[in-house]
């Protein structure tokens, strides 16, 4: 049996460092454990990254998308427009409220939704578009939110793999009516696990208070229904530290990708649109030939590599029709790039050397057959 690689790269490293260590036994030693001061800064701090928003922290991504969406009112009888190409999260939240989700196609560059397909697919049902900046690429925001306005939509950005990145210098989750980041381990930050929900919409911003914490902002004096979805002090103290660290690590990212640009010419790598700061959460190439062969190719060398995502929501099981069938979307876009990408290791820890054999496997794995 063969073994694994004995130089593997893999395709993330989460850190976890000293100074994250030490936040989270201070906390522990405080005592305040729960939606206590960390959680408070933490929300402070995040702030100076979304434009001096509003922020609003909670136990994960996926969280944050639902609450956001029960804090607007969202429920049966609502249509969201959602894009395919993307993690399930971004379909779930939308039907843990009771809407459904509307399915639109991906642009061919970006990976990000297309805001002409949105425009298409608007309908007297749709109250609100959840525009996913995939892979770290911000979608076409302006395009977006001129949508939105004309027709009176709500815009929930799924931020959840693009902490930092920017479009025409406006930083994602400073669009739309709310934005919603994960603190995942394998994220460009993380709190080991959590989110946060930005929004310029102070009454927004307290309903989502409440609703993280059974309805309440003074104990048992519950003033709506609410769920338990609040950050730990923990999660919150590591995503401070997180936090200082991010800028450094998203230009090592930056240059990570910049390099593998250069280099690889075996495959198709990742464009990236006029005004967009692009951070990378994936480095996510197309496969001209047979990815299998390719991935097995490069798993051979030694280089860690993932499909991000082989099955696009609209073709998964709880979205099929009750005859199995994918329903009536026609997204060819969409299908193209569940078909053709593969993701690369460009994380910041990265050395010069890895650097030069991911190029080096991504050109040899480029020409499998």
């Amino acid at each position: 049996m063969v073994g694994p690689h004995p130089e593997f790269i893999p395709p993330a490293r989460p850190i976890i460092g000293e100074a994250e260590i030490e936040a989270a036994v201070r906390v522990l030693r405080s005592g305040r454990v729960v939606q206590g001061p960390e959680v408070a800064a933490f929300e402070e701090e995040f702030g100076d990254l979304v434009a001096g928003r509003h922020c609003v922290a909670v136990n994960s991504g996926t969280s944050a998308l639902q609450l956001t969406l029960m804090a607007l009112g969202f429920g049966p009888g609502d249509e969201v427009i959602v894009p395919s190409f993307s993690f399930a999260a971004s379909g779930n939240a939308v039907r843990l409220v009771g809407a459904e989700p509307v399915f639109v196609d991906i642009e061919p560059g970006s990976f990000c939704v297309d805001p002409e397909a949105i425009a298409a697919a608007i309908t007297p049902k749709t109250v609100g578009i959840m525009p996913v900046h995939l892979y770290g690429h911000p979608a076409a925001m302006d395009r977006i939110m001129e949508i939105a306005q004309q027709h009176g939509l709500a815009v929930v950005e799924d931020a959840a793999q693009a902490h930092g990145a920017e479009l025409n210098g406006t930083p994602v989750g400073a669009f739309g009516t709310a934005g919603c980041f994960s603190f995942y381990p394998t994220k460009n930050m993380h709190s080991l696990e959590g989110g946060m929900i930005t929004t310029a919409d102070a009454e927004l911003a307290r309903t989502l208070r409440l609703l993280r914490n059974q309805g309440m902002e003074q104990r048992y004096a519950n003033e709506i229904v609410g769920a338990n979805m609040r950050m730990t002090d923990v999660a919150a103290a590591i995503g401070r530290v997180q936090l200082t660290q991010l800028a450094d690590w998203t230009e090592q990212r930056r240059a990570n990708a910049k390099f593998l640009d250069s280099a690889i010419t075996g495959m198709v790598t990742p464009p990236v649109a006029d005004g967009a700061k692009h951070v990378y959460h994936q480095y996510t190439v197309r496969v001209r030939g047979d990815r299998d062969a390719a991935q097995a190719r490069l798993t051979e060398l030694g280089i860690g590599n993932a499909v991000y995502y082989p099955t696009p929501i609209h073709r998964l099981k709880p979205y099929l029709t009750q005859d199995g069938t994918p329903g009536p979307w026609d997204l060819p876009e969409t299908e193209r790039a569940a078909a053709e990408v593969v993701s690369l290791p460009v994380h910041p820890s990265l050395t010069q050397p890895e650097l030069e054999r991911i190029a080096e496997g991504a050109n040899l794995a480029g020409g499998a057959r």
